[in-house]
């Protein structure tokens, strides 16, 4: 989900389980734990017929050796590199003792090329999971300021993340009744089941809303509490979906009629319309023009009436196109996310996979145009630093602290769930060498001016080649090679792989 600046959450009490009762003397005499255990124990060596697979390791080799352990640490801090580590790093944030100044000074707010205009002011997505609608209302609303002559608006974020929340609910309930046959523990339904409305998104779930519920300004529906601390009526929409995700399996499994699925799931969104509405506030309507009033560029008040699908026309959000860079995928290969989405039967998942010198180009090459680039990445990934707004692999030495070093692959981590796509923000300017080659790349966040550089974060180009995923491309800037992707069957992730991340 789309990544939040918001506050930690208490951490729940564990659940105390009574204790069993005793048995009756008459009873048989009670196996033991161990005993019970022993029996699928996997550490008797290969020759148990017991054991699910045998121990590649000897028997000493396989269990913590506390003597060993004390040894070792005592040889550790003989070394006063080590104690000198220990004496600092014990005290502080690891990684803000290990920043490397020389990282901090290069990482600088110039660039060589850069659009003409910026959106303004920067936004803040609070303690919410809305990034990707906040990336893209910040692309969008470049457009819109420069036809109406705006300095400083913004659009609003919650009219969209009202009706994401109403599609999704749609969707997960749809899917559900679909699947009623799959066991209610297989992957797929506790995939489906683990986040129905989730806060975060894609780019294909923005143009279905945009294409459907157009756009509004943000004056004309601006955020409740609930929009900026979304998570209590999240935990409420997700447990009320999945007491309705049982009861309409047990209604598949009844054999009710067509009709009388449909009337039951029109009664389930009408718990999620009543939450949202209540939570959110009721927005406008998508048939009814509104009336916007605002100051130009010259001080001259304005005024415009339209519907949210008329002030959207001038985004051209279906034109774009979405490009990633996932190494575990054959490149210049169509992929899609199998039971993932909002709107039902909109506009699916759809990711065109190229290598990294192509997606670089291809967002080099629309800043150029002056178009600014909404793009997916891992934001808490190593090597960032929120409070400075610096993304940079060569941030941190934890090799000077701790003497080891991370080499993984940007595969292996998706392989091994140590990265995926958390985040969304937009591109508006990169520092070219003499080359033509990216050093840095600037970016605007949605979390405020408290953090980074009055909001904007500053991207080395080896944390881009790291930990940026996706970028939304006019079609324009990538060769017809590119494009024809678009032709192909899709490869079908299923849901629970990272390229189903939502930022």
């Amino acid at each position: 989900m789309g990544s939040a600046q918001s506050t930690p959450q208490p951490t729940p009490a564990p659940r105390v389980l009574p204790q069993r009762t005793r048995r009756a003397q008459h009873d048989e005499p009670s196996t033991t734990l161990d005993e019970k255990f022993d029996a699928v124990r996997i550490d008797h060596g290969g020759s148990s017929s017991k054991s699910p697979r045998g121990n590649i390791y000897s028997s000493d080799s396989s269990h913590v050796s506390e003597a060993k352990t004390q040894e070792y640490i005592k040889e550790l801090l003989k070394d006063p590199t080590n104690r000198l580590a220990y004496s600092t790093i014990s005290k502080a944030n690891l990684n803000t003792v290990l920043e490397k100044q020389s990282t901090i000074q290069k990482d600088i707010q110039l660039f060589n090329v850069k659009i003409v205009h910026e959106g303004a002011p920067i936004t803040n997505q609070r303690s919410s999971g809305r990034c990707w609608i906040f990336a893209a209302l910040n692309t969008f609303r470049i457009a819109i300021q420069q036809k109406y002559g705006i300095k400083s608006f913004e659009l609003s974020q919650s009219y969209l993340f009202f009706y994401d929340k109403l599609e999704k609910a749609n969707y997960f309930l749809t899917s559900i009744a679909n699947t009623a046959d799959d066991a209610v523990d297989s992957r797929l339904i506790t995939a489906l089941m683990a986040s129905p409305v989730g806060d975060g998104g894609q780019w294909d779930m923005i143009v279905n809303l945009v294409s459907k519920y157009g756009i509004v300004p943000q004056e004309l529906y601006p955020d409740s509490f609930n929009a900026m601390n979304s998570r209590p009526m999240d935990g409420l929409l997700t447990t009320k979906l999945r007491e309705h995700a049982l009861t309409l399996r047990k209604a598949v499994a009844m054999g009710k009629s067509k009709d009388d699925l449909s009337a039951q799931k029109e009664a389930m969104m009408q718990d999620v319309i009543r939450i949202l509405t209540i939570c959110l506030g009721p927005p406008p309507r998508v048939d009814e023009k509104f009336s916007w009033n605002f100051y130009d560029s010259s001080n001259k008040l304005k005024s415009v009436s339209m519907t949210p699908i008329e002030f959207a026309e001038s985004t051209h959000v279906k034109k774009f196109i979405s490009l990633v860079n996932d190494p575990r995928n054959e490149y210049n290969r169509l992929l899609t996310v199998d039971h993932l989405g909002n709107v039902w039967d909109g506009r699916p998942i759809t990711y065109v996979n190229v290598d990294n010198t192509i997606l670089k180009n291809a967002c080099v090459a629309q800043i150029k145009k002056n178009l600014p680039v909404f793009f997916g990445s891992d934001v808490g990934a190593m090597g960032t630093d929120s409070a400075r707004g610096i993304m940079d692999t060569d941030l941190v030495s934890y090799e000077l602290g701790f003497n080891v070093t991370l080499n993984m692959t940007k595969a292996e981590r998706l392989l091994t769930g140590e990265s995926q796509m958390t985040h969304a923000m937009v591109l508006t300017a990169v520092h070219l060498d003499e080359n033509d080659k990216p050093v840095r790349w600037r970016v605007e966040n949605s979390w405020s001016t408290a953090a980074g550089v009055d909001g904007y974060f500053v991207m080395s180009d080896a944390w881009f080649d790291q930990f940026v995923y996706q970028a939304v491309i006019d079609p324009n800037m990538v060769h017809k090679d590119v494009r024809d992707v678009l032709k192909q069957e899709p490869k079908v992730l299923p849901l629970w792989d990272p390229m189903g991340a939502l930022a």
